[in-house]
C-alpha cells in the first residue's frame, strides 16, 4: 500500500490542534497594485518577499473533515489505513449521509468531541508519520492542504465555509 497515493488522492477526517501553514494568494485589485510584487508562480515569491505564515485552525460551523464518505475520488479506509481495527472503525463511524454518526451537522463543530475523536481523526504530527509518511518539516503545510481540499470537496471553491476558514487563518491563533 502506498502512502503517498493515499496522501495524494484523500482528504481524511481529520482535525487539529493549531498549527501553521503557508497561505493561498487572491488576487489583488488595481488600487492595491500602486506597490506591485512579483509572482514567479505557484507558493513561489521574489526573493526579496517574505511569505507569510498562517495559523491553522478548526472553524465552527464547517465539519467538511466529518464527511467521511467523500466518494470515488478518495482513497478508501483500505488505501488510508493498515490496522484492520482501524478500517472497521472508520467504517463503523459513517452514517448513512456519509457523514461521520457523531457529527451534530447543526452546529458542524467537532470540538466538542475533541477528548473521544480515534487517533486518526486527529492532525497532529504522529498521526501524519503514520498514515501518510509525512516528516515534521512538511506537517504543517500538509495539514492545511487537506483542511482547504476537503473543504473545497465538499461545499465548493467558493464557499462561505472556505472564506471563514481563510479568515481564521489569517488571524493570530488566541492560543
Amino acid at each position: 500500500m502506498s502512502h503517498t497515493i493515499a496522501l495524494s488522492n484523500t482528504i481524511t477526517s481529520l482535525l487539529a490542534t493549531p498549527t501553521t501553514c503557508s497561505p493561498h494568494h487572491k488576487n489583488q485589485s488595481k488600487k492595491s497594485n500602486l506597490n506591485p510584487q512579483k509572482s514567479l508562480g505557484f507558493g513561489k515569491t521574489n526573493k526579496n518577499q517574505k511569505q507569510q505564515q498562517l495559523s491553522w485552525q478548526c472553524v465552527t460551523g464547517c465539519g467538511a473533515c466529518c464527511k467521511l464518505n467523500k466518494g470515488p475520488l478518495f482513497a478508501t479506509p483500505e488505501e488510508i489505513f493498515e490496522n484492520p481495527s482501524d478500517i472497521e472503525l472508520y467504517k463503523s463511524m459513517v452514517g448513512e449521509d456519509g457523514w461521520g454518526s457523531s457529527l451534530s451537522q447543526l452546529f458542524g463543530d467537532m470540538n466538542v468531541l475533541v477528548n473521544n475523536r480515534p487517533h486518526f481523526c486527529r492532525v497532529e504530527l504522529d498521526v501524519f508519520k503514520t498514515l501518510y509518511g509525512i516528516d515534521e518539516k512538511k506537517f504543517n503545510k500538509e495539514a492545511c492542504s487537506f483542511c482547504v481540499d476537503t473543504i473545497k470537496a465538499i461545499y465548493g471553491a467558493r464557499s462561505p465555509e472556505l472564506e471563514n476558514f481563510n479568515r481564521a487563518i489569517r488571524k493570530p491563533s488566541s492560543s
